[in-house]
């Protein structure tokens, strides 16, 4: 018998399959249409349109796989974290950060969600910005 947070963990684990094919509409695929999106140092963001324009945004700016994938989640399946490691390439310059020169880092990171009807209500990432910084040169 699947329970909530089997559901949960499963479309969890979609969303980051889905990150490191490169698969934009799959991840939104996983996503409610008025999404929540907290970005890391950043302003709240919601819908999907909005994720789109920021999954284009990175796919400009940076090359990304994640490793080391934990994902929990609570019984009734309305909440998850994942913790993990990123491994980036940084491909063009970001607004009010570094130059970039293709250099590389690796990160860890973890991200908070919500979810509701089968989809992801609310995405929370963090990670260390000034680890991120040093790693690339600024």
């Amino acid at each position: 018998m699947t329970t909530p947070r089997d559901e949960t963990l499963a479309l969890i684990g979609r969303y980051y399959a889905a990150f490191n094919a490169g698969d934009n509409a799959g991840m939104l695929s996983c996503l409610a249409e008025d999404v929540a999106h907290d970005i890391n140092q950043g302003a709240r963001q919601t819908g999907k349109d909005a994720f789109r324009a920021f999954l284009a945004h990175m796919d400009r700016c940076y090359r990304e796989q994640l490793a080391d994938i934990v994902v929990m989640a609570s019984d009734d399946g309305t909440r998850a974290a994942a913790e993990f490691t990123v491994h980036g390439t940084y491909l063009a310059d970001d607004e009010g950060l570094p130059p970039a020169t293709g250099q590389t880092y690796v990160l860890p990171a973890g991200a908070f969600f919500e979810l509701a009807d089968g989809a992801i209500t609310r995405v929370s990432v963090y990670y260390n910005l000034a680890d991120w910084i040093a790693q690339v040169g600024g």
